[in-house]
């Protein structure tokens, strides 16, 4: 995937959902634990040294697995490689489930399961369409039967937190 390097270090800027001082290890082998600024914005982690301005890197939260390893510690990989982990260390075990939480939330594919699973509900409580106002009610985007069917159970139950 191609990303515009300026856009990135700009949206780097922009208010966090969650921001804090965290030790990560790298997914490769003999990587140390450093401890990094590390900042959730919309979906992209991004990650500085804790004196510097310049994000030193960024993870796209798409299609990934966000997974608690030691006690206070969790690991984020991806499902097109599974090998390759990066791992974060919290101060305490609250402080690793609120980040755990707000990353399996911040995938594009998580909001969109989410708005078709609310819309449905909404569609059956009132009968009417809630998106029909705005115009885009019969946008593909936002119809069930766009998602591929082993994972339409997903979007209809209460697994909505899980990240692919």
């Amino acid at each position: 995937m191609r990303y515009n390097e300026k856009e990135l270090r700009a949206l780097s800027q922009q208010p966090a959902e969650m921001a804090a001082e965290l030790s990560m290890r790298g997914p490769k082998k003999g990587s140390v634990a450093k401890r990094r600024l590390v900042k959730l914005v919309v979906n992209f982690l991004f990650y500085f040294r804790t004196d510097e301005a310049e994000p030193l890197g960024a993870l796209l939260l798409e299609r990934c697995r966000v997974a608690q390893e030691e006690p206070g510690g969790f690991s984020i990989s991806f499902i097109e490689d599974p090998e390759r982990k990066y791992y974060f260390e919290c101060c305490t075990q609250e402080q690793c489930q609120e980040w755990m939480e707000a990353l399996r939330r911040a995938s594009y594919e998580y909001m969109r399961r989410s708005l078709i699973f609310y819309r449905n509900e909404i569609r059956k409580m009132t009968g009417k369409d809630p998106l029909e106002q705005f115009g885009i009610s019969e946008e593909t985007r936002f119809q069930l039967s766009s998602l591929p069917r082993d994972r339409r159970a997903s979007c209809v139950g209460t697994q909505l937190d899980e990240l692919d």
